[in-house]
Order: C-alpha cells, then structure tokens, then sequence
C-alpha cells in the first residue's frame, strides 16, 4: 500500500514538472529567432485557387520548400493568348505555408527550356532581397538558400530580377503563409485569390498572341485586371464553393505591379479582416484596400445560399477588365435574414416627358403612340431610345462588354427568334444564354417602353451592326405580349 501511494506521489510529481518545464519552455523565448525546431519535413505547394492544410499545432521544424520557375504560354481569356513567366507553372504561383519558428530550406530551380535569369524575392525573409541575391538562376541552374520565419502574416513573394517591373507584370507573384504559433483559427473553407494588371499591345478582348506593352504599364493603364491570372479563372464551373452556414478564409494578395486593389464580396460582409496580412484585424468590414505587394486575410461566414460575387470595387476593373470571380453557395434558404418576392408593376400616372431644352411637360399615360411611320422614322426615334436605354450594357456599337452583356452586333441569338427578342426586352432574361458561342450569365430587367418604342428600337438594332434587317412592328409586339 505504501509502495503504490510513493508510486502515485512520483508519477504527480513527474507531471508537474513537466507541465512546469513545458510552461517555461514557452515563456523563455523573448524572440522568435530562439524557437527551436524538431524534425524535417517537405512543404506541401498548391495551385490556385486552393491551399495546402493548416500547420495546427505542429512544432517548428525544417521546412523543404522547392519551386521551379517554367515560362509557358497561357490564356489572358478565351482565344487571348500571352506568354507568362511563373512560380510553377501557374499566376499566381504555388501557395507556401509554413509556421513562425520554421528553418526553411528554400531551392528554386530555373527549367532548362526557359530563356531568362530569374530569382525570388519572400516578403517573409529578413535578409538582403528577401532572398534575392542568394536565389539568382539562369536557365538550366537551381540554388538553395536558408531562412528563419520569424513573423507571422501573409506575405507576398515575386520575382526580383531586373527588370523587376517587367518579371512581375508577366506574373512572377505568389503567397507565402506564416502561421502563428498554434497556428490559425478553424474555418470550413480556404481559398487562395491573387489580383494582377496586365498590360498588352492589343486592347481587352483582341485575339491571339499579346506581347507585352511597356508604354501602357509605364501610363498605369492596364488593359486587364485579373483574379488567379485570367478572365473567369475563379467563375462559372471553376467557381469558388461552399455550404450555407460555413465560414470561408480567403487569402488574398495583389501582385501588381501597380494597382491598388479594392477588394470586395458582393453580398457579403467581412466579419475579420487580418490588415494587410499582418497582426491588426478590422470586423465587419464591406472593402479592404490591398496595396500593391500586399495581402490581406479576409474571413466570413454565408448564411444563405447564391452567387456571391468576388471584385475589385474600382468597379469598371470588374466589369471592364476581368476582375471578377465567384463563391457559390448551396444550402437551405433562411428568409428571415435574406427573402425576395417577384416583382409587381409600378404604375405612374403623371411621368414627366422631356419636351426641349429644360423644359419639361407632364403626360397622363408614357410614350403615347403616335401611328404608322416609315423606316426612315423607326429608325430615327429607336436611336433615340436605344441611346436612352440600352447603350450603357450593350455599347455604342452594339458590341456588349466582354463576360457580363452579350452583343448584339451580328447576334446569331438575336436573328434566329424575333419574337424571342421582343419577349426578353418586354419581360426580361435572367441566367445564362449563349451568343456568337459565348455564355452570358447576367440579368437584363423588363424594359418600361410603348410597343412602338419596343418596335422603333429593335428595328434599329436589327439594321446595324450586321443583323437581319428585320421591320419591327407595335402591333408584332402587342401580338407577343398578349401570347406570351
């Protein structure tokens, strides 16, 4: 009985010591420089959109980081070719987590079919260049160099090979994370989003080949503004995904060269924001700046389910230059926090009607129908209302805006089924149709016009531009108003 009792007394003993031991192991280390590390392991790398798993609760250890540069021909967008230069064969390259304390062996490799000398520069390293001047490979070469994670964040890294302007703009950017000791909060989804401007001889859009336009990027005037290195990279079937009522991390970083980005959710609030990828967190935040060679950890969770839209709130960069991407989110509808109801007509019984200069006379009923007219006159007064009402989505020559409103410049979707256009400009279209072979998804809403300016502007439209010169008459559209 004695014997067990001094057995129990020594097995606390021992736990307290170790407890105590394990307490002031933590407390010794003034300076992350003095966190030792146990072990080895290979860091795990991934391509865009998606990272490797969290560090946890792993201690610090040796870390194998090795990355090949591969300059490769790739897609700006659909039938917009360019030739990128990059960390891993992707824009943004291969996301790197690692945790403070981590010794880092870093090796890059410079593929022997590539033409140029390149290096890395890792916001993440104290030391000259950030590991610039220890990482400089000609083709064919590969170097290893050291370094100590000694702050936690997000930090970009990017090619530092001169000309620096030039190696980051052709895509030479990735993220690097360091975890915090016992490493982040649990989430249920993490995505990896990098933003960059790209500068080509050939405006937004222009098919083929694009080389790079030193003139544009010296003007900051790029012609597109990219989420993960291309148009649609994180939209349609490549969407980003969740369930409704998980919490979702993005990682995001902004390469540059030279844009500031504005970085915002559509439909979403940001419960956290990690500022600029370091240790000062914002909440409840609508946008968060990115600066140039800058990061920022944005955390939320989707109540509901949709389509929630990723963009650049700079907006025309959105809508005119590429940068948008999507999170959808399926789940159980919760109309207490978001619900819609069908829309009802909105009857006005006095509009006012502009009749010259700034006057204005006020009518009982809107646009009026005023008899038969000639060509001549539709196609007069349907310029009137098609530069009213239709310009601003589908442009002065009816040529749309690249991934948001389709054209209507030789629309193969607007010649095949007259009738089918008058119903979309009197009821409206939502979700996805396919013109000249390319998926719309956006809403156009039920346009407030008389059968005769619903006539005028269609046979406008239908004697530009290439279409099939079709006569659009009131009485054809009252016909499919009244069947359909």
């Amino acid at each position: 009985m004695i014997r067990k009792d001094f057995m129990k007394y020594n097995l606390l003993l021992l736990s307290a010591s170790l407890l105590l031991s394990a307490c002031n192991e933590q407390t010794t280390y003034t300076s992350t420089t003095d966190i030792p590390v146990e072990g080895e392991m290979v860091a795990q790398l991934t391509s865009p959109p998606f990272v490797p798993a969290p560090v946890g609760n792993r201690k610090a250890t040796k870390l194998s980081v090795t990355l090949e540069i591969i300059e490769k021909e790739g897609e700006l967008a659909d039938g917009t070719k360019y030739l990128f230069w990059t960390f891993g064969g992707t824009v943004p390259g291969s996301f790197i987590r690692a945790r403070v304390g981590d010794e880092v062996s870093f090796t890059l490799k410079n593929h022997p079919d590539n033409k140029l000398a390149h290096n890395i520069d890792l916001h993440a390293v104290t030391g000259t260049g950030g590991g610039a001047d220890a990482s400089l490979v000609a083709p064919g070469q590969q170097r290893t160099f050291t370094f100590k994670c000694l702050n936690p964040g997000l930090f970009v890294y990017h090619c530092a090979q001169a000309p620096v302007p030039l190696h980051i703009a052709n895509g030479m950017y990735g993220l690097i994370l360091v975890e915090p000791e016992g490493g982040l909060p649990p989430v249920d989804m993490e995505y990896y989003v990098m933003q960059g401007d790209f500068y080509t001889e050939g405006d937004y859009g222009t098919q083929g080949l694009q080389a790079f336009s030193q003139e544009k990027a010296l003007a900051e005037k790029p012609d597109y503004v990219l989420f993960n290195g291309k148009v649609g990279s994180i939209a349609g079937d490549k969407a980003l995904t969740v369930n409704a009522g998980e919490t979702v991390r993005l990682f995001v970083g902004n390469g540059g060269p030279n844009l500031i980005s504005s970085f915002h959710v559509i439909g979403e609030i940001f419960d956290r924001v990690q500022v600029e990828g370091g240790k000062l967190v914002n909440e409840n935040v609508q946008t968060t700046v990115i600066p140039a060679g800058g990061a920022a950890i944005v955390e939320f969770k989707v109540e509901v389910p949709g389509s929630y839209t990723l963009v650049d709130h700079a907006i025309f960069r959105a809508f005119n230059k590429g940068a948008l991407g999507q999170l959808i989110a399926q789940g159980r509808e919760n109309p207490v926090i978001y619900g819609k109801q069908e829309a009802v007509p909105y009857q006005v019984t006095g509009v006012r009607e502009q009749v010259s200069g700034d006057r204005y006379q006020v009518s009982g009923v809107r646009g009026q129908e005023s008899g038969n007219k000639t060509l001549a006159q539709q196609m007069e007064d349907g310029k009137k209302v098609y530069q009213r009402t239709c310009v601003a989505c589908h442009q002065a020559q009816g040529q749309g805006l690249e991934g948001a409103f389709p054209p209507l410049a030789k629309a193969d979707y607007l010649n095949a089924d007259v009738d089918r256009a008058i119903e979309t400009v009197l009821k409206g279209h939502t979700g996805g149709i396919t013109v000249n072979g390319k998926q719309y998804n956006s809403m156009m809403p039920p346009q407030p016009l008389t059968p005769e300016q619903i006539a005028d502007v269609l046979t406008y439209v239908y004697h530009n531009w290439e279409n099939n010169k079709t006569v659009v008459s009131p009485e054809r559209v009252k016909k499919v108003r009244e069947k359909r």
